[in-house]
Order: C-alpha cells, then structure tokens, then sequence
C-alpha cells in the first residue's frame, strides 16, 4: 500500500498550513509518491508567480518535493483514466474541468494507493478511489 498526494496537500505544507508532522498522521509508515501532474501543477504555479521571492520559493519546495518516488504515466494509467472519465459522463455528473484530478485519481486507483486531499468534493464521486480527507485547521476548522 501507499499514498499518493493531491496537489493541494503539498501546496499546504509549503505554506505552512499543513505540517509534515499532519501528514505523517494520516500515512503512517506508508510510502508516499509524487504524480507528473503534481510536478506539473506546482511548477505552473511557481512559474507564474510574479513576485521573484515567491517564485523561487515555490521553485525551491519543489526541488525538495523532487526526491519523492515518481509515479509515472503509462498506458494503464490511461486506460483507468478513460475508464473513469466514460462512468463520470454515463453518471450525468455535471461538466467541470477535472482532468488533472483524473489523473491523479487514476494513478491512485491503478496502484492501489489511498489518495489524500482537502478537496474532498473533487474526488467523492470517483468509484474505486480510497480517499482520505482533511480539513485546515484555521478558522475553528479541525485536521
């Protein structure tokens, strides 16, 4: 078993909203792996910083995040994406842009690992994703 982490998670911890302490709390001894599309939303949002502090801050947290094994994208893991995305249309849902969270949802799903977020209504209607959700602790909000 593992963990595969939405975006949002390490974006959490970067900002001090999240201590690594809290995620260790919900992974345990587990592995924890890093998603392409996780490298690829950190680096956007780095890169489109327009302040030169923040942006290479944000750079510097993901050279760290970096050394975490790296799922990689494959044909399985397009093959549980068109899975996903056909029963996600067949249920009528509503149209949202979601693509990176299928993916991610997808890698998840193939490796059998539990998936961790705060974004809990992004991922609640995904079949077969083990989800673990969290809350902030800011605001009288509880982990």
């Amino acid at each position: 078993m593992g963990f595969l982490m939405d975006t949002c998670v390490w974006i959490d911890v970067e900002r001090g909203l999240l201590a690594p302490a809290d995620v260790a709390a919900f992974t345990g001894d587990e592995p924890v792996y890093l998603s392409p599309v996780t490298v690829a939303e950190l680096k956007f949002g780095a890169e489109a910083a327009t302040d030169v502090r923040i942006r290479q801050k944000r750079l510097s947290a993901l050279a760290r995040l970096r050394r975490k094994p790296l799922l990689s994208i494959d044909g399985d893991t397009g093959a549980v994406f068109g899975r996903l995305a056909a029963q996600l249309k067949t249920a009528a849902h509503k149209p949202r842009h979601r693509v990176q969270d299928l993916w991610l949802a997808s890698q998840a799903i193939q490796h059998f690992y539990r998936f961790l977020t705060r974004n809990e209504t992004d991922f609640e209607d995904i079949p077969g994703l083990d989800l673990v959700t969290y809350v902030l602790a800011r605001a009288g909000k509880r982990l």
